[in-house]
C-alpha cells in the first residue's frame, strides 16, 4: 500500500517538479553540468562564480547552457515560459540584446530581446515534434556586434499522457482446434502508445479481456491469448467473441485504454464417430435391373466436417455379398448399393446384408473413445419382371458341308422364357445378317435349314443372327449369334498357278531342267495338297520332252536331246494332266507352251522370234521397232513446224485497212431514222473484196471451187438496202467453203416516242414469209420507207 500511494502521488506531482525546473533551470541544473539560465536578480551568484573562475584561471564564455523543457499541450490565457537567457557581460544598462534562431524560432518561440526569457506562443504535441534545436547568441544594441561566438540549445517536450493505446492490426480472427487443453496458444495482439516510451508510465501497457471469459485468458504483458477451458467442443459451439484491452500507466486508474475484437473459430477434429440415421434400411429391385444401377443408399452422419466427417462403407456379412456392391458418394458422402450379378426372382427372391461405414481419417489421441464406425442392415427384394426369352448358350457355331442338299438341317438353337408364366417361343432370323437369304429357320422348333447352295472357296464363314420373341409379349426379344462354318469338299480341279510360257535354247543339252511348274487347288484339304503329274496318254512317248515329279509338289520339264532349231520349229505344247489326292480325285489339263530361243554360251536367252536370221547385222526386231518408231516421231516434228509456218504467214482473219466487217464502233449519238440519208453512207458495210459476187477465204483449202456470180455495183447515193441484203444472204446461203459467221446483235433501246413496239424478230414465232408487213405504213411517216422496203421484198420473192 506505501509504494501504491507513493507512485500515485509522482503521477500528481510530476507536472509541477518539471515545471518548476523548466522555468527555473539555473537553480537546479547548473550546479551539474556548469551551464548557466540565469533569471533576473542572479548577479551575486554570476560574480561567485567568476570569482571561482579566477581562482582557477579558467577562460570560457560569459554564458552557457544545454538544454531546455516545455510541457506538452500546455495551454494557458498567457504564453509559458520555457526559459531565460542572461549573460555576465550584461551590465544592466540594456546595451546587450538577445537574438534566438533555429527550429521555431520567431513563431513557436520567442524572446526577449532585452530581458533574454524564451516563451512558448503555441501549443507544443511531443508526437508531432519531440525537440526543437535553436541557437542563441548576445550582440551590441547599438552595432548589433556579436558579443559571444553564438550558443546551440535544446528544448524538449516534455511528454504527457495524452494518447490511448491503439491495437493498429484489430480486429482479430484465429483459430484453435476443438478439444485442446489449457494454455493451448492461440494467438498474440499488439496494441501501440504514441507517448514516450522512456519518461514515465504512459506507454507502459497492460492487457486484459473484457468479453471471453472463461474461455480464454490473455498474459498481461505479452499479449498471448490461451485457451482457459478443456475439452472445448466445436459442434456445440464453434466461435467465440472476446474483447481485449490494453490500458497504459501500467494498468493504474487515471491511463488511458483501447480495446479491439478477437473472433476465436475453433477448428474440427476427427472426435466423433459415424453413425447411421436407422439400423434397419429395406429396398427393393426389379430382377431386370441393370449392371452397375443404383438400387439405394444408405446415410452416417458424422457430427464432425471435412476430411474428418468422411467415410467408408463396406458389406461385411450377408448372403448377397457376391450379388451387390457399396460405394462411397464423394459429394453427399452417402453409400450407394448397386447390383454386381444378374439378378433372377425365379432363383432367389431376397437378400440381407449388414454394411459398415467407418472413418477414413482417425485422429490417434481420440482412439481410446472408441471405435470410429457403425453399422447398419439392408434388406433387399428381388421383385419379379417379364424377362426376355434366355438362350441355351451365349454362341452358336454350326458346321455344314459346301455340298450341302438344299433344306437340309445344318443345326438347332434353343430358349426358354425365365419367367414363371414360360411364354412360348418363335424364332426367326435377322435378315440384315443375312442379306443373300441363304439361310431359314423353324420358328417352333428353332431348326436352321439350307436356302441355297454353299460354296467354302467363295465363302467360308457365315455370321448371321437368330432372333427369339415371347409370342404373348413381343417386346420381350433376345437375340444370339450363330457361326456357320462351311467344311471343304474336293469339288475343284488343281491347275497351273500361273501361265508358264518355258524357254528352250537352241544350244541346249539333253535333260536339262527347261521349267518348273506349281499347281494350286482352291480346296483346302486337311492333310494338304498332294498332286499327281502326267502326260497325256498319247504323248507319253513324246520324243522331245518327259517330266519329273519334285518332292515339293512341282514339276519339272527336260529336254530329251539336243539340236532344237527356232527355223524348224519356234513353239512347242505340251499338254500336262495335274490330278489331287481327294476323294473322289480331280484333275485338269493344262497346257506348257514351250518357245525355242537363241542364248548365249552361257544359256542366257537373246532371241526367241526367227526374224533375228534375216535381220542385218544382228538387230532384233525389237530395236528395229524403236528405229521405226524414231523415224516416224520426226517426220510427225516436221510436218506439224511446216504447217505451223504456213498458217503463221497467213493469218485466218483478214486484216485489210478498207475491210471494216469485224470492226465495232460505238456511237453514242442517235441517228434520224430511215428519212436522214445524209449521216451514214451504206456503201462502207460492201467488202471492196466482194464487189464482184466472190469472197475469197485464206484459211482453209476448198475442196471445190465456188464460181463467183457477177453482181450489182454499188452505188454510193441511193443503194437499195432490200437488194444489198438479199445479195449478201444468197452469197452466204450458196458458198460451201465458208463456216458460218453470223452474228447475233442484240438493241435493247429502240428510241423515243415509237408508237411502235419491239421490232426484233427473234421473238416472233412465225417466219418471214408467213409475215405481212403492210402495217407498217401505218405506223407513220416515219416508218412508211421501211414499209415500203418490205412490200417489194415480199413481191419480188412471189415474183
Amino acid at each position: 500500500m506505501p509504494e501504491r500511494l507513493t507512485e500515485m502521488l509522482m503521477d500528481t506531482w510530476t507536472p509541477l517538479i518539471i515545471l518548476w525546473i523548466t522555468v527555473l533551470p539555473s537553480i537546479y541544473m547548473a550546479p551539474m553540468n556548469q551551464s548557466q539560465v540565469l533569471p533576473s536578480g542572479s548577479s551575486t551568484g554570476l560574480k561567485r562564480l567568476t570569482e571561482e573562475q579566477r581562482v582557477l584561471n579558467r577562460s570560457k564564455r560569459g554564458w552557457v547552457w544545454n538544454q531546455m523543457f516545455v510541457l506538452e499541450e500546455f495551454s494557458g490565457p498567457e504564453p509559458i515560459l520555457v526559459g531565460r537567457l542572461h549573460t555576465d557581460l550584461d551590465p544592466g544598462s540594456s546595451k546587450i540584446k538577445y537574438i534566438l534562431s533555429g527550429d521555431g524560432a520567431g513563431t513557436i518561440f520567442v524572446i526577449n530581446d532585452k530581458t533574454g526569457d524564451i516563451h512558448a506562443m503555441k501549443r507544443l504535441d511531443r508526437e508531432e515534434k519531440a525537440e526543437y534545436t535553436l541557437t542563441a547568441q548576445a550582440v551590441d544594441r547599438d552595432t548589433n556586434k556579436p558579443l559571444e561566438p553564438p550558443s546551440e540549445f535544446i528544448i524538449k517536450v516534455q511528454d504527457i499522457n495524452d494518447n490511448a493505446p491503439e491495437f493498429v492490426d484489430g480486429p482479430y480472427h484465429a483459430t484453435v482446434p476443438e478439444m485442446s487443453v489449457v494454455g493451448t496458444f492461440v494467438t498474440k495482439v499488439t496494441a501501440t502508445d504514441a507517448d514516450d516510451p522512456v519518461y514515465g508510465n504512459s506507454a507502459k501497457l497492460v492487457y486484459s479481456i473484457l468479453e471471453g471469459q472463461p474461455y480464454f485468458s490473455i498474459e498481461p504483458h505479452t499479449a498471448i491469448i490461451k485457451t482457459a477451458l478443456p475439452n472445448m467442443d466445436r459442434e456445440a459451439k464453434e466461435e467465440y467473441f472476446v474483447v481485449i484491452q490494453a490500458k497504459d500507466m501500467g494498468g493504474h486508474m487515471g491511463g488511458l485504454s483501447g480495446t479491439t475484437t478477437v473472433t476465436i473459430t475453433l477448428t474440427d477434429v476427427n472426435d466423433n464417430p459415424p453413425k447411421f440415421a436407422q439400423s434397419l434400411y429395406h429396398f427393393s429391385v426389379m430382377e431386370d435391373v441393370a449392371l452397375g444401377e443404383p438400387i439405394g443408399r444408405v446415410k452416417a452422419n458424422d457430427l464432425d466436417i471435412g476430411e474428418n466427417a468422411k467415410s467408408s462403407y463396406d458389406i461385411i456379412e450377408g448372403d448377397g455379398m457376391d450379388i451387390f456392391e457399396i460405394t462411397t458418394d464423394a459429394q453427399t458422402q452417402d453409400g450407394v448399393i448397386r447390383v454386381r450379378k444378374p439378378l433372377d426372382f425365379e432363383t432367389k427372391k431376397s437378400y440381407t446384408l449388414k454394411v459398415e461405414a467407418a472413418n477414413v481419417h482417425i485422429d490417434p489421441r481420440f482412439i481410446s473413445g472408441g471405435p470410429f464406425k457403425d453399422t447398419a442392415t439392408v434388406k433387399i427384394v428381388v421383385e419379379d419382371a417379364d424377362e426376355p426369352p434366355v438362350f441355351s448358350s451365349p454362341t452358336y457355331l454350326l458346321e455344314v458341308h459346301e455340298n450341302a442338299a438344299i433344306n437340309s438341317v445344318i443345326g438347332q438353337v434353343t430358349a426358354h422364357d425365365p419367367d414363371v408364366s414360360s411364354s412360348p417361343i418363335r424364332f426367326s432370323i435377322d435378315r440384315h445378317t443375312d442379306l443373300e437369304r441363304q439361310f431359314n429357320i423353324n420358328a417352333e422348333d428353332g431348326k436352321i435349314t439350307l436356302a441355297t447352295p454353299l460354296d467354302r472357296e467363295t465363302n467360308m464363314w457365315h455370321n448371321i443372327t437368330i432372333v427369339a420373341t415371347e409370342t404373348r409379349n413381343h417386346s420381350q426379344v433376345s437375340r444370339v449369334p450363330v457361326t456357320i462354318k462351311v467344311l471343304d469338299v474336293n469339288d475343284n480341279a488343281p491347275e497351273f498357278a500361273s501361265e508358264h510360257e518355258a524357254f528352250l535354247c537352241e544350244n541346249g543339252k539333253p535333260g536339262q531342267v527347261i521349267q518348273i511348274v506349281s499347281a494350286v487347288d482352291k480346296d483346302d484339304p486337311k492333310n494338304g495338297h498332294y498332286f499327281l503329274y502326267s502326260l497325256l496318254p498319247e504323248m507319253v512317248n513324246n520324243p522331245n520332252f518327259t517330266i519329273k515329279k519334285n518332292e515339293d509338289n512341282t514339276l519339272s520339264i527336260l529336254a530329251k536331246h539336243n539340236g532344237f532349231s527356232r527355223q524348224k520349229q519356234e513353239v512347242y505344247l505340251l499338254p500336262i494332266i495335274i490330278s489331287d489326292s481327294g476323294n473322289p480325285p480331280m484333275s485338269s489339263t493344262s497346257t506348257l507352251t514351250i518357245r525355242v530361243c537363241g542364248c548365249s554360251s552361257d544359256g542366257i536367252v537373246q532371241s526367241c522370234n526367227v526374224e533375228a536370221y534375216v535381220l542385218p547385222i544382228g538387230l532384233s526386231m525389237g530395236a528395229l521397232i524403236a528405229i521405226l518408231a524414231c523415224i516416224i516421231l520426226l517426220l510427225v516434228i516436221v510436218v506439224l513446224f511446216v504447217t505451223l509456218r504456213r498458217h503463221k504467214n497467213e493469218p485466218l482473219i483478214i486484216k485489210d485497212d478498207e475491210d471494216v466487217r469485224e470492226n465495232i464502233i460505238r456511237y453514242d449519238d442517235e441517228g434520224g431514222g430511215e428519212e436522214d440519208t445524209e449521216a451514214f453512207d451504206i456503201a462502207t458495210l460492201q467488202n471492196p473484196d466482194g464487189i464482184n459476187g466472190f469472197l475469197p477465204r485464206k484459211d482453209i483449202k476448198p475442196d471445190l471451187q465456188f464460181m463467183p456470180r457477177q453482181g450489182l455495183a454499188p452505188v454510193p447515193n441511193g443503194v437499195d438496202v432490200d437488194e444489198f441484203i438479199n445479195v449478201r444472204l444468197h452469197e452466204a446461203d450458196n458458198d460451201p467453203t465458208a463456216p458460218p459467221y453470223d452474228s447475233i446483235q442484240i438493241y435493247g433501246y429502240e428510241g423515243r416516242g415509237s408508237a411502235a413496239g419491239s421490232l426484233s424478230s427473234l421473238e416472233s414465232s412465225a417466219s418471214d414469209s408467213d409475215q405481212n408487213f403492210d402495217y407498217l405504213s401505218e405506223w407513220g411517216p416515219r416508218f412508211k420507207r421501211l414499209g415500203e422496203l418490205y412490200s417489194v421484198g415480199e413481191s419480188d420473192k412471189e415474183t
